[in-house]
C-alpha cells in the first residue's frame, strides 16, 4: 500500500507542476485552446491516442465485449488503429489544420457557423456537444473509480472527486499545451502498462498457447453451443461485434474532442509523424486492452456478472497481480482516464465560451475574458459529471460501454458527416447539416428512453450509435442534392485555403523551370 500511495503522490505531482510550468502558453484564447496551433508530432500523437483510450476502453469496453466475444473482440482494437487512427489522419489531418486555421475556427461549433454560413448551425453544435459529452465523461469516472476501489478499499465517491480536482487544477492552469505533455508521458505509461499485464496475465494461464486453449474449452450454451466459439475468429456473434468496431472506429471522426488535435498541428512533418505514431498507439493499447479482455472468461469462477455487471470483468482478471504491477496498472489506467477527461472538459468549456456565450449572450468579450470564463466552465462541467457519475454508480443506471455508446452515437452521428463532407465536398447544404443533427441526437435520446421500440439489433445504444453514423453519411450527400445550393461565395471562401501557393524546399517537391 505505502509503494502505490508513494507512485500515485509522485504522478500527482508531476501532473499538477506541468500544468503549473505551461501558465505561459495559456493566456489568450488561441494558447488556452489550441496550445498556439504549434503542438509538434510527437505530442499531437500521444493527445490524440489517450484522449481516444481510457477507462471505458480498458475497464468497460474490453470487460463487456471480451466476456460477450471472447478473443475476436480484439477487431475493435484492429479497427480502432487502422479505421480510428490511421485513416482518420489520413483523410481529415491535413485538411482539417488547413480549413480551421482558414476559417479562423477554434472549435467545431465554428467551423459548421463560418463553413456553411450558419449562426444557428454552431449555437446547436454548442448544445449537443455540451449534453452529450456528460455522459462520456460520467463513464470515465466509472471506470477509474472500480479500479481504484479494488487496489485500494476507497469509496467510489472519493475516487470520482479526487480524479475530478486533480484534472481540473492541470486543465485550468496550463490549457491545452498542459493537456498535451500530460497526454505524452500519460500515453508512455498506458504502452508500458497493458504490454506488461498482458504479458503477466497470459504467464498465469499458461502462455498464449495454453490460454487459448483453455478459452477454446470454455462453453456457454446461452450465447453459443459452437464448441471452441471463444477462442474463434470471429466470435460467436458477428452483427454485434462489427457494431462495436464501427462505433468505436468510425467515431472518431466526428468526436470534438479528437478532431479538435487536428486543428493544433504544427506542421506537415507533424502530419507524417502523427500518423504514424497514433496508429502505432493504438495498435498496442486498444488491440491490447481488447486483446487482453477476450481472455475474461478463463477467470469465470470468480466473476458473477449477474451481480456485478461486465464491469467486474478487468478487475477481477488484475486483482491479483503483484504488488508493482498492480500499481502500474492504477497509474495506467488513471493516466488514460485523466487524458481522455482532460480533452472533454476543455472541449466543452470553449465550446460553451467560444460558441454560446459569445457574440451571443456577451457581445464585445475581451480575450481575458473568454480564458477566464473557459476556466469556470471547467469547473462546473467536472461538477455536472460527478454528480451523474455518483448517480449513475448508485443507482446503477447503466454499464460503462452503454454510457459511451449513447455519447459516441450522439456526438459522432450529428458531426461526422457534416464535417467530412464540408471538407472535400462544396456542394454540402446547411439542411443536410440540420438533418444530421437532429436525426441522430433524436434517435439516440429515443434509444435512452423507448429502447424496447428499437428493432432488436437497434435496442443496443452501441449498434444504435453505429447506425446513426452510417446514416449520416447517405443522407448527407442525398438531401445536399435535393435542397438549395449553398451560398457560392461562403463556398469558394472557405474552399481557396486549399488553393494557396506555399513554398517548400526541393527535397519535397520538385520545381518547374
Amino acid at each position: 500500500m505505502v509503494f502505490k500511495v508513494i507512485i500515485l503522490v509522485l504522478f500527482f505531482g508531476l501532473m499538477i507542476g506541468i500544468g503549473l510550468y505551461c501558465r505561459r502558453h495559456a493566456t489568450d484564447v488561441g494558447g488556452f485552446v489550441l496550445g498556439g496551433r504549434s503542438v509538434g508530432p510527437w505530442l499531437t500523437a500521444f493527445a490524440y491516442g489517450t484522449s481516444y483510450f481510457s477507462a471505458v476502453v480498458f475497464v468497460g469496453y474490453a470487460g463487456q465485449f471480451g466476456w460477450k466475444y471472447g478473443i475476436a473482440t480484439t477487431w475493435a482494437g484492429i479497427g480502432n488503429a487502422l479505421l480510428g487512427s490511421l485513416l482518420a489522419w489520413v483523410v481529415l489531418g491535413r485538411r482539417t489544420r488547413i480549413m480551421t486555421q482558414h476559417l479562423n475556427a477554434s472549435t467545431m461549433p465554428q467551423f459548421f457557423e463560418t463553413r456553411y454560413g450558419s449562426p444557428a448551425l454552431k449555437i446547436a453544435a454548442s448544445v449537443i456537444t455540451f449534453v452529450f459529452l456528460i455522459p462520456y465523461t460520467a463513464s470515465v469516472y466509472n471506470g477509474l473509480s472500480r479500479l481504484f476501489g479494488m487496489a485500494f478499499d476507497i469509496p467510489y465517491e472519493w475516487c470520482v472527486i479526487g480524479m475530478a480536482v486533480l484534472t481540473a487544477v492541470y486543465v485550468i492552469a496550463g490549457g491545452y499545451m498542459a493537456t498535451a505533455i500530460n497526454d505524452f508521458i500519460q500515453g508512455i505509461i498506458m504502452l508500458i502498462g497493458i504490454t506488461a499485464v498482458i504479458v503477466v496475465v497470459l504467464q498465469k494461464n499458461g502462455g498464449l498457447t495454453e490460454a487459448l486453449a483453455g478459452l477454446a474449452r470454455v462453453t456457454d450454451e446461452t450465447v453459443s453451443t459452437t464448441p471452441g466459439i471463444f477462442a474463434s475468429f470471429f466470435g460467436p456473434d458477428i452483427p454485434n461485434l462489427i457494431g462495436v468496431v464501427i462505433l468505436t472506429s468510425l467515431g472518431t471522426w466526428g468526436l470534438p474532442q479528437m478532431v479538435q488535435k487536428f486543428y493544433a498541428i504544427k506542421s506537415e512533418k507533424s502530419i507524417s509523424t502523427g500518423t504514424v505514431v497514433s496508429t502505432v498507439f493504438a495498435i498496442v493499447v486498444a488491440g491490447g486492452c481488447y486483446f487482453l479482455g477476450g481472455f475474461g472468461r478463463l477467470f469465470s469462477d470468480k466473476i458473477d456478472i449477474a451481480a456485478n455487471g461486465y464491469d467486474s470483468v478487468i478487475p477481477t482478471m488484475l486483482s491479483d497481480l503483484p504488488e508493482a504491477l498492480l500499481a502500474l496498472v492504477i497509474v495506467l489506467v488513471l493516466s488514460a482516464s485523466m487524458s481522455t477527461l482532460s480533452s472533454l472538459v476543455l472541449t466543452s468549456s470553449s465550446t460553451l465560451t467560444l460558441d454560446l456565450l459569445k457574440g451571443q449572450f456577451v457581445k464585445g468579450m475581451k480575450e481575458k475574458t473568454q480564458v477566464r470564463i473557459m476556466r469556470l466552465l471547467i469547473l462546473v462541467f467536472i461538477a455536472v459529471s460527478v454528480v451523474i457519475a455518483i448517480l449513475q454508480y448508485k443507482r446503477n443506471l447503466a454499464f460503462i460501454a452503454q454510457l459511451m455508446g449513447v455519447s459516441w452515437g450522439a456526438l459522432a452521428g450529428a458531426f461526422l458527416a457534416p464535417f467530412l463532407y464540408g471538407l472535400y465536398w462544396k456542394k454540402t447544404t446547411k439542411l443536410a447539416c440540420w438533418v444530421s443533427f437532429l436525426f441522430s441526437t433524436v434517435v439516440m435520446t429515443a434509444n435512452i428512453f423507448w429502447r424496447s421500440a428499437f428493432p432488436q439489433l437497434l435496442q443496443s445504444p452501441i449498434n444504435a450509435g453505429a447506425f446513426c453514423m452510417l446514416a449520416g453519411l447517405v443522407l448527407v450527400p442525398v438531401i445536399s442534392l435535393f435542397t438549395p445550393k449553398p451560398d457560392r461565395t461562403v463556398v469558394e471562401e472557405a474552399f481557396a485555403c486549399y488553393e494557396e501557393k506555399v513554398l517548400v524546399p526541393q527535397r519535397d517537391a520538385l520545381g518547374e523551370e
